[in-house]
């Protein structure tokens, strides 16, 4: 059986990312899914390369430079493209009505939800005294995610999928903010859900430590 040919570094994509920024994090976990490689760049956020400014002049990650030089700098145009392209693990909804569920849920956390995480985890940046009334009006989205943990074990029903993927970092970083105070709120089925997600194969392998880049 003949082992099949791993690309080189100059064929491969190259991926701009920040380890621990839950935007690059669910980026990397579609490409883990989709099987594809990539020349794994890791930034520091004070400090960003040449190169990745002037692939992507608003300085944010992930970036995601494509052999053929298209660039994609969103997470979710990237997370799009590595599941259209090779969807190993059937992440994406096979019929229509049910992926734009996906996209709905994915939207309310990029939107409100993300609004009130920043200013409960980072009060200070938004001239706040503390961020619990964020904490608060934060909510809302999370029972929904309790409410849906309720009826099916993911968020897109039976099995990990795009929605999982997408959120699940936005959460770790919320329940991470205060973790005591999280554990004892009323959501054993969201807590069960992001304590498998984080013990996850894949969650382990996608936050592997990658020295800086220069």
């Amino acid at each position: 059986m003949l082992t099949p040919e791993v690309p080189t570094p100059s064929t491969l994509p190259v991926l701009y990312s920040f380890r621990r920024c839950p935007y690059a994090m669910r980026a990397r976990l579609a490409l883990q899914a989709a099987s594809q490689v990539v020349e794994h760049r890791e930034i520091v956020l004070k400090n960003k390369p040449a190169d990745m400014l002037r692939s992507s002049p608003k300085g944010t990650v992930p970036v995601l430079v494509l052999a053929d030089g298209r660039v994609l700098d969103e997470s979710l145009d990237i997370m799009r493209w590595a599941l259209e392209t090779h969807d190993t693990h059937a992440w994406l909804p096979a019929d229509e009505g049910s992926r734009q569920n996906d996209w709905t849920l994915i939207a309310q956390n990029d939107g409100e939800f993300k609004f009130h995480l920043d200013r409960y985890k980072y009060p200070h940046r938004y001239g706040l005294a503390d961020g619990l009334a964020h904490r608060e009006l934060a909510r809302g989205f999370l029972g929904g995610l309790q409410d849906r943990l309720t009826l099916q074990r993911f968020l897109g029903g039976a099995r990990f999928g795009l929605a999982d993927a997408a959120i699940a970092p936005f959460v770790r970083q919320f329940a991470h903010t205060d973790k005591a105070w999280f554990t004892h709120q009323a959501w054993s089925n969201l807590a069960q859900w992001l304590q498998d997600f984080e013990a996850s194969a894949a969650f382990t392998q996608v936050m592997e430590k990658h020295p800086v880049w220069s």
